[in-house]
């Protein structure tokens, strides 16, 4: 049957992150994506070291495979032509310039593409929104964190307020496009219309306090840092074994029991103390104590091994080369390898239609004269768009 979304045409303007996350599972799954980058490139290209064997900053070649390059100054007449030409076989448009950038070059949504392409889904990642008080302002992962409280319940008394280590907002923003477009995509099957699909970072941060806005809500209190425990939960922390740290994740009552008669601590799960998630809460410092004396003998491996057969979650505290060296991560076929190209397959998998990682991430407009030709420029044409800036290549091309 192919891949799910085969056939489908992918015109991607986005750079850095989340934009380009989406387009490279659209392209995973199938579509047919352009990168169109403007005359300096996706900053992405010159966020290393480390590079990879083949020059590409490791973090564009995470988030662009799968992906023709072409290059468009879209400022330009020539590089708007070569757009319009673009979408007239399209069926998605991704970009992520400050809200009015599109409007000011005359392609913005209602203004002009609506009408000229009815079946477009026009997708805008952008970092708040175009109106409202922060409207139209710029948005970056860490600060997005930071305004919409993620940082506040990240961390501990001795670190303070802490940027999540993975760019999380912008993760998350990029699959909040994806289920935009495939949303207007299905809606689009039904109607025959396209539509304005929106994705920002602003309402993807603030979807991220789950629970804590809700606590937030029912109790007036306002959450702290907790480090790696959570607020409504107990055990369900990191501890300190014998070579390590591990995480436990108690959520019920018959695991706690499960977990207590495993490791020596029958008597725990009859105490009073300790009867009920609400009990350990309000004894979450002595529960710990006492998790931490009956562990400090075990390893964490074979403990959260045995744990974990017991239906206990659980898991050892592991390095991203240590994740990444896990027989379950070569079962689940998670590690990407091409040539030279090593990456992350993207995590939904399709029985039926199962999708595959396309090629290797692109040089700067290295597809620009196969895609124009594709497009029915003529090589005098093409070598007028690249002369003047409006398709520019790189000069040893």
């Amino acid at each position: 049957m192919g891949a799910a979304l085969h056939g489908l045409k992918v015109v991607d303007l986005t750079r850095v992150l989340a934009g380009p996350l989406c387009t490279q599972m659209l392209a995973d799954h199938g579509a047919q994506v352009v990168k169109v980058e403007p005359p300096g490139g996706d900053e992405t290209r010159q966020l290393g070291p480390p590079f990879d064997l083949d020059g590409h900053a490791a973090y564009f070649s995470a988030l662009n495979r799968g992906k023709r390059s072409i290059s468009l100054d879209l400022s330009t007449p020539g590089g708007q032509q070569v757009l319009h030409r673009l979408l007239e076989g399209a069926d998605v448009l991704i970009e992520n310039f400050l809200p009015g950038t599109m409007d000011r070059w005359g392609l913005g949504y209602e203004q002009a593409l609506a009408a000229a392409y009815p079946r477009l889904v026009y997708c805008s990642v952008t970092g708040f929104g175009a109106d409202g008080p922060l409207g139209g302002l710029p948005g970056y992962d860490a600060v997005l964190q930071a305004l919409c409280g993620v940082m506040s319940i990240n961390g501990d008394a001795a670190t303070g307020a802490t940027r999540v280590g993975i760019p999380v907002v912008d993760h998350l923003t990029g699959y909040v496009a994806l289920s935009a477009i495939l949303m207007a995509l299905l809606a689009r099957a039904r109607t025959g219309q396209g539509q304005r699909v929106e994705a920002t970072l602003y309402d993807t941060a603030l979807s991220l306090l789950l629970p804590h806005a809700s606590n937030w809500f029912a109790s007036q209190k306002s959450p702290g840092l907790l480090g790696s425990a959570h607020p409504n939960i107990a055990p369900y922390d990191k501890f300190r074994a014998r070579d390590g740290e591990l995480f436990i994740g108690i959520l019920n009552d018959g695991q706690f029991r499960r977990f207590c008669g495993h490791v020596g601590l029958q008597g725990l799960a009859e105490d009073e103390r300790f009867a009920s998630n609400t009990a350990r809460l309000a004894h979450r410092d002595a529960l710990r104590c006492a998790i931490e004396a009956a562990i400090a003998r075990h390893d964490c491996g074979p403990l959260c091994d045995a744990l974990m057969r017991a239906g206990v979650p659980s898991g050892p505290v592991l390095s991203v080369p240590q994740a990444l060296a896990h027989p379950h991560c070569a079962h689940r076929q998670m590690v990407v390898r091409a040539g030279n190209y090593t990456g992350l397959r993207a995590p939904m998998r399709l029985a039926g239609t199962p999708g595959a990682p396309g090629g290797p991430p692109p040089a700067f407009a290295q597809h620009a004269d196969e895609v124009l030709q594709e497009l029915g420029f003529a090589a005098p044409q093409r070598q007028a768009l690249h002369a003047s800036g409006a398709a520019p290549v790189p000069a040893a091309a």
